[in-house]
């Protein structure tokens, strides 16, 4: 870091937080931080008695510069010519997965970073290690990491600053205590120790803590900080002991792909020949995409915290010999609070924090940050004084504000990159420390292994697609950034960047009512609000508003008919001399032999995981229909395209946008639709899981005799022009059967009254098809497919888990929603993936995984559901129309 007199902090900020509310509150906007600053906004980092602070974050004291030299010593030599992968970022992500890669075995793996180990968001990060995650994925990552921490010295003999204080997330509200109750359902199914404690327990923990107004808090014993450097240079030290290289000021300009396959890495060194490439560039994402060819969906948002001088009150505890106190979280007013040496830092996440470098890196920022921004500051630093007194009085050394990468969701992108083979992404990490550790182990098992050992859905690259462009991210990002304490209610819809992607009769949907969710950027209807109805939601971990009105779409389905949009369904079509060969060995089922013929089939992972789900329908001799989930059209159309043969034998044509799909279902549907076609709709004519190609009104369309909901109906899929006239048609023949409007909350019970799987929530990689109780499905005897041994192996060494599906008791405001542990006689024996309210059955309900042998119709379980234990029991698959008489009528 530069030194002198443009990085000592300007006099202005040697203030107590009082002082700088009330200084706030007395100047113009001009009052803001008077730091000397660089071009562009930018500053160089804080001055030389912060930089230990900034740079390491440690209680440890000492220059990390100098600890950065030293582990480097021996690492520039000159540059290997060829190396099994490069990775590109030396930041903490970076070095995790070269660390792990060197762990698993692959020594022939370098590391190009363009200046000094740390030099991006690393440096200047707070270090913090949360691991409340409601995604049962990333809370994986975030624990592993954690764990990783904490043997870490011990490996490497490099102390890496690790602070076990606690973590304490306060809590003014039920909702807010709703939110923690429901994460430890998820933290219980994935093993992250934690405790809800009452006011008079904070006080305990945290005496310096004003308690008033609180109902409660979140309580993680393990979590903590750490120096971020540190933990850094300790991977480091463990990847070279391993024989991994890393390469210091080495800037990789371009990438290009051989003829072979191979990955031409060019450098300011030199050029590196390479099998795989992965991407950890965190703020320099713009021009990894440049490089690339592809979009990559992160863009940097400004992060500040409050830097202080000692606290009498902490200085007194530390004379005393008392322990540093938790992480203090107080989520409603959005901040984080932690001691730094025997001083605080206060970090929060306020409104207006701008994304910064959509069109990349200016050259001239280095190590720099950006000034303080004291407005958006203000309400945070009055939240913290009226919580913890002694902060009002800190004297303020500085504001630290730097870029931090983020994604649309908040989450990070780990995984493939799409239509390039061996390129990986491990970037949009907005909590990199604590995830570092987890991305860069699962991103090593995906490479060395062919796949992760936990499903990495919430995290994958392709989870977004061509609708995330430079526009939206920027919005969406600051979205994220903004919403990172908010109560993550299970039926959230953030506003941000949307409407996005309509279908041709949203217009149409929005005039009857619609309150509008998102999914992969599509506007869908979530239900529709009666005349006289406020069209609103009211979110909540409880039934809520919306509940009698999803009840109403859900028996209007059951008892007469109903129409669900569904466009945004993802759709190929299969073709040529070897498309049959070909998909026959991608999935685990028969393909359908006569023209006409569907069925449901799954790809498989090696283990026998399910990693796609697909509605086959069988056009011709060479020539096949596929559907898949809305959210997997980059997903599965990469993995479909990755996988072609070489020979051009088979043709591959993405229709998700230039074809629509409507869904018409319930008792009348035939009804319905036999005044608008003249195609024979009786079972003898159109049976059960076939399709065929005719008319509906003037438009052509397949229709396809399944759905999702487990009524006689047929899906609808047509040319998107043709869709408004196809809806006005089906409205005015259903006139007389008065036909309504069915949105996805009320699709999602109706699926569960059938106990039908979801994929990415029921169907996952970490369950295997034989344990999803989907082995009908699957035709091991049909010949080699992917998964095909391991599902050979499962089924001689015991299938280990037995999907159910569960009648919940003595419930009456909350149902389960998924991620709710399943407990028998004090022990947990699995998880729900999902549930609803059944509103046709009158029962709630929920389905998921549990050990073997506890399966059996009438067990007798309970599940947690929002911190309670409430009895429940094993009940037949299917509680609605277990027969399937109703899809056959």
């Amino acid at each position: 870091m530069a030194g002198g007199a443009e990085s000592t902090p300007n006099s202005a900020l040697f203030c107590t937080a009082s002082q700088l509310v009330r200084r706030a509150f007395r100047t113009a906007p001009s009052g803001r931080s008077r730091h000397s600053c660089r071009d562009r906004g930018m500053r160089r980092g804080p001055g030389p008695e912060l930089t230990g602070i900034v740079r390491t974050l440690s209680q440890s004291g000492g220059d990390c510069a100098t600890v950065d030299q030293a582990s480097q010593q021996g690492a520039e030599g000159t540059l290997k010519t060829h190396a099994r992968v490069v990775v590109i970022g030396g930041g903490v992500v970076g070095v995790s997965t070269l660390y792990h890669l060197a762990r698993k075995g692959w020594s022939d793996v370098v590391l190009c970073e363009r200046t000094e180990l740390t030099a991006g968001s690393t440096w200047h990060a707070a270090g913090l290690l949360p691991l409340f995650n409601m995604s049962y994925s990333v809370g994986q990552l975030h624990k592993y990491s954690i764990d990783l921490y904490k043997a870490l010295p011990a490996e490497t003999g490099q102390d890496v600053s690790f602070h076990v204080t606690g973590n304490l997330r306060l809590a003014t509200n039920r909702e807010r205590m709703d939110e923690y109750r429901k994460y430890c359902g998820t933290a219980n199914t994935i093993g992250v120790p934690f405790e809800i404690v009452t006011p008079a327990e904070i006080a305990e923990l945290w005496p310096l803590c004003n308690v008033e107004g609180l109902v409660g808090a979140l309580y993680h014993p393990h979590d903590g900080h750490i120096a971020p450097a540190d933990i850094t240079q300790a991977m480091a030290t463990g990847a070279r002991n391993r024989s991994a290289e890393i390469y210091r000021n080495t800037s990789v300009t371009a990438l290009e792909q051989t003829p072979g396959g191979e990955w031409l890495v060019r450098t300011t060194g030199g050029d590196i020949t390479c099998e795989h490439v992965i991407c950890a560039t965190g703020n320099y994402s713009w021009h990894t995409s440049q490089m690339l060819g592809l979009y990559i969906p992160t863009i940097p948002v400004e992060h500040q915290y409050i830097v202080t001088d000692e606290v009498p009150e902490l200085v007194e505890r530390h004379r005393q010999g008392l322990p540093e106190m938790a992480v203090l979280r107080e989520s409603d007013a959005s901040y984080y609070l932690r001691e730094e040496r025997q001083g605080y830092i206060l970090g929060p996440y306020e409104k207006g924090a701008p994304a910064r470098f959509k069109d990349g890196v200016p050259d001239s920022f280095e190590r720099d940050l950006f000034p303080g921004d004291l407005d958006r500051l203000m309400p945070h630093v009055e939240a913290a004084i009226n919580r913890v007194p002694s902060f009002e009085h800190a004297g303020i050394k500085d504001i630290v504000n730097g870029p931090i990468a983020y994604t649309p969701d908040g989450s990070p992108l780990v995984g493939p990159a799409w239509n390039l083979r061996n390129v990986w992404l491990n970037e949009g990490h907005s909590f990199g420390i604590t995830a570092a550790g987890g991305a860069g182990w699962q991103l090593a098992e995906w490479i060395v292994e062919g796949q992760p050992s936990i499903d990495m859905m919430d995290v994958d690259p392709r989870r977004f697609g061509a609708y995330a462009n430079k526009p939206y991210v920027k919005t969406k990002n600051e979205e994220a950034y903004e919403h990172v304490f908010i109560i993550h209610y299970p039926d959230e819809e953030r506003p941000a960047a949307r409407p996005a992607k309509t279908s041709p009769i949203h217009d149409l949907l929005d005039g009857m009512g619609a309150v509008w969710g998102q999914r992969y950027g599509w506007e869908r209807p979530n239900w529709f609000a009666p005349e006289g109805v406020e069209r609103k939601d009211v979110w909540s971990f409880r039934r809520t508003n919306y509940f009698p009105h999803v009840g109403r779409e859900h028996r209007n389905v059951r008892d007469n008919v109903g129409i669900i949009d569904i466009t945004s369904f993802s759709k190929f079509l299969v073709s040529g001399p070897g498309a049959e060969a070909w998909l026959d060995r991608l999935v685990c089922r028969r393909l359908p032999r006569a023209t006409g013929r569907v069925n449901l089939s799954h790809a498989l992972t090696p283990t026998g995981g399910v990693r796609s789900e697909f509605t086959i329908m069988r056009d011709g001799p060479d020539s096949f229909y596929l559907v898949s989930s809305g959210a997997a059209e980059r997903f599965d159309g990469d993995y479909l395209a990755k996988n072609l043969p070489p020979d051009g034998s088979v043709r591959l044509d993405n229709l998700t946008t230039s074809h629509a799909t409507l869904v018409i279902a319930g008792p009348n549907a035939r009804a319905v639709m036999s005044k608008i076609t003249e195609t024979d709709l009786d079972n003898e004519s159109f049976k059960w899981l076939t399709g065929q190609h005719t008319h509906v009104g003037l438009a052509p369309a397949r229709l396809m005799r399944l759905n999702f909901v487990g009524e006689l109906g047929w899906e609808i899929h047509h040319p998107v022009e043709y869709q408004r006239h196809i809806f006005l048609e089906l409205m005015r023949a259903g006139a007389e059967f008065d036909i309504g409007q069915c949105g996805m909350r009320a699709m999602d019970s109706l699926r569960i009254e059938k106990s039908y799987r979801m994929w990415a929530q029921d169907l996952t990689r970490e369950y295997t098809i034989l344990e999803a109780g989907l082995g009908r499905f699957a035709a091991i005897d049909k010949g080699e497919f992917v998964g095909r041994e391991a599902l050979v192996r499962q089924q001689a060494d015991g299938v280990p888990r037995e999907f159910v599906t569960i009648e919940v008791e003595d419930i009456e405001d909350a149902d389960p929603i998924g991620n709710e542990p399943l407990w028998r006689d004090g022990a947990m024996i699995g998880r729900a993936t999902a549930g609803a309210y059944g509103h046709h059955v009158g029962k709630s309900l929920a389905i998921g995984y549990v050990d073997a042998g506890h399966g059996e119709a009438g067990t007798p379980l309970e599940i947690e559901i929002l911190g309670k234990r409430h009895p429940a029991r094993v009940i037949p698959e299917s509680p609605h129309d277990p027969g399937n008489e109703r899809l056959r009528a």
